[in-house]
């Protein structure tokens, strides 16, 4: 049983409130040894988007930024240095295509090409979000589950940073950021089978989480459920904002069926996961799963990595769609997954 108090997703949280847990954070995970995060004191770490300056030593708070609302303020919109995308190729076979160098690529943003600034192809380090439904329906599923992940996270780069979410009624923090593989394994052991399941809760309060974790730039989300939501407070279009900020994670989604997901749990599923240039799998049965995890795995370290500086930055501070295009001699016809679009980030003052 856990004593600690779970996530709770709060809309509006004070800049001073978000530096403090950031520092915190970052002490907390630099003084730990081999990279690791310093575990919990308690066998689950709560996590929080409302943050007071006075929360107990043995809590990690998640921290949401402001939400931008203009109602009496002035709001304004921060200039955009670089956009970073990270994209997948595959060909007409659906097979990886990893050779490809700058000039096969072309970026769009709004309909216009972009000058491509940076380009790079190799394997870097990410850090990733693993969050698994806690709910009912998934008692029996976890072990197998469980195992699948762990295989995912020992075909990853060694150096990733990675922290898991157990989500049912409200989603826990069971560990934070760390690469220490037998810390990750706990933490997916963390088994308490509520019956609702906050998924967008979980969804936004990871991507909060990796957006205000400053160790690496490349971002990654992978969520397992077998329901839709149920639960949050936060909504579906909530959380695919929160996935399409500027630099935001990618999300990989593995839909169980055999659950309680619906064929509108499983477009959102795909809705989410498309809008950020990652996947949604829908699995007919659990033995699929590990393929599906090692795939991922595969899929990330097989990222090419794209930057480019705005050509207009002085438009409304709205939504911006993204298209990224690729053509080489001997290759066919290839598809890019990338995120499609970004909301630019704001400030209010």
């Amino acid at each position: 049983m856990r004593s600690s108090a779970p996530w709770s997703v709060a809309s509006i949280v004070s800049a001073g409130c978000i530096a403090v847990v950031l520092a915190a954070s970052v002490a907390a995970q630099t003084s730990a040894p081999n990279g690791s995060a310093t575990a919990p004191a308690s066998a689950s770490t709560p996590a929080t988007n409302d943050v007071p300056q006075s929360a107990a030593p043995d809590q990690q708070p998640l921290a949401q930024e402001p939400s931008g609302n203009d109602q009496g303020m002035f709001v304004f919109r921060k200039q955009i240095e670089e956009v970073v995308l990270h994209a997948t190729v595959v060909d007409g076979e659906q097979h990886l295509v990893t050779g490809l160098d700058r000039s096969a690529f072309t970026v769009y943003e709004q309909g216009m090409p972009q000058t491509i600034t940076s380009f790079r192809r190799e394997d870097v380090p990410v850090e990733m979000g693993i969050a698994v439904d806690n709910s009912g329906s998934m008692r029996d599923k976890r072990g197998q589950i469980g195992q699948a992940v762990l295989n995912l996270i020992r075909a990853s780069n060694p150096e990733d940073q990675l922290f898991v979410v157990n989500f049912g009624l409200k989603p826990y923090l069971d560990q934070d950021f760390t690469s220490d593989v037998k810390l990750l394994e706990a933490a997916l052991h963390q088994v308490s089978a509520q019956g609702s399941t906050a998924l967008y809760d979980a969804i936004v309060a990871s991507a909060v989480h990796l957006e205000h974790n400053p160790r690496l730039n490349k971002k990654v989300l992978l969520v397992i459920t077998d329901g839709q939501d149920n639960m949050s407070e936060e909504t579906l279009q909530e959380a695919a904002r929160r996935l399409q900020q500027a630099n935001g994670p990618t999300l990989y989604a593995i839909g169980l069926t055999g659950g309680e997901l619906s064929s509108a749990g499983r477009e959102a599923l795909q809705q989410l996961a498309a809008g950020t240039g990652g996947v949604a799998y829908f699995p007919s049965s659990l033995d699929q799963v590990d393929n599906i995890t090692r795939t991922v795995a595969r899929d990330i370290r097989s990222q090419y990595i794209i930057a480019y500086k705005p050509h207009n930055q002085n438009g409304k501070p709205d939504y911006q769609s993204l298209r990224v295009e690729a053509n080489a001699p001997g290759y066919g016809k290839l598809t890019v997954r990338a995120r499609s679009g970004y909301y630019p980030p704001e400030a209010t003052h």
